[in-house]
């Protein structure tokens, strides 16, 4: 996987790397009446609204924050048709970031919990769907990372081998990481003549990459596969 680095440059971290992820939608069920007398029908978007806020009481009071990080988003919302209509129903989409299976267990029990709750306190119902099952945390075997980490450092340089912090982004590596011992890496793909300050990430219409990072990352590929195969470890000199 791309990183934002200088081209060549590796990434790594034992242990749990990436974040399982996994998607929700909320929907939100009320009863429609006009904007000038919501006494006369459920609004839920109101609902909707006290809900994104109680989800965040999860991620602040209700999982140990010193642990394990989380992170809970809703990143879309929709309801209603005009501004002086209040709708029958209100949906949102979000998604669930976690290192720790039992972590993402119980947050997901307790945005379904809480969306329900509330809904009916305010005289609506919330359904709460997990929309697939997702991918689960990345997890490097330590063995194996430790294991190879020499032959990296040999083939791209002590300095281009950095021990990087857990990222919140997912990978369905994950799933092979979890039948087999797994050894995931970033490989930096960022052109020189781009200032690191405005590198753009995936996901944006700026993104770019340097394309020989690819061939540098088939180098380091094909070494440690090598490495492994023949003799399990990785030392000498400098690899052309």
């Amino acid at each position: 996987m791309t990183a934002p680095g200088r081209t060549g440059a590796i990434f790594y971290r034992p242990g749990a790397s990436m974040a399982g992820s996994d998607t929700f939608r909320i929907t939100v069920k009320g009863k429609g009446t006009h904007g000038a007398r919501p006494w006369a029908g459920v609004d839920p978007i109101v609902i909707a609204a006290q809900i994104i806020l109680a989800l965040q009481t999860i991620e602040s009071r209700q999982v140990d924050v010193t642990s394990e990080p989380s992170v809970l988003t809703v990143g879309m919302i929709q309801a209603g048709t005009r501004h002086n209509i209040i709708p029958d129903k209100a949906e949102m989409d979000g998604t669930l970031r976690t290192f720790n299976i039992e972590m993402r267990d119980f947050i997901k029990r307790r945005v379904t919990e809480t969306s329900e709750a509330i809904a009916k306190s305010g005289g609506g119902e919330a359904a709460v769907a997990w929309v697939s099952e997702g991918y689960i945390p990345l997890i490097n075997n330590v063995a194996l990372t430790r294991r190879m980490l020499p032959t990296l450092q040999r083939v791209a340089g002590n300095e281009n081998v950095i021990e990087a912090p857990r990222r919140t982004a997912s990978e369905d590596f994950s799933f092979y990481a979890q039948e087999v011992p797994g050894f995931f890496f970033h490989v930096g793909m960022t052109p020189p003549n781009v200032p690191m300050t405005l590198v753009a990430t995936n996901h944006s219409p700026r993104f770019q990459l340097d394309e020989s990072g690819l061939v540098q990352g088939l180098r380091y590929m094909l070494h440690i596969a090598f490495d492994y195969m023949s003799s399990g470890g990785a030392a000498g000199k400098k690899a052309d």
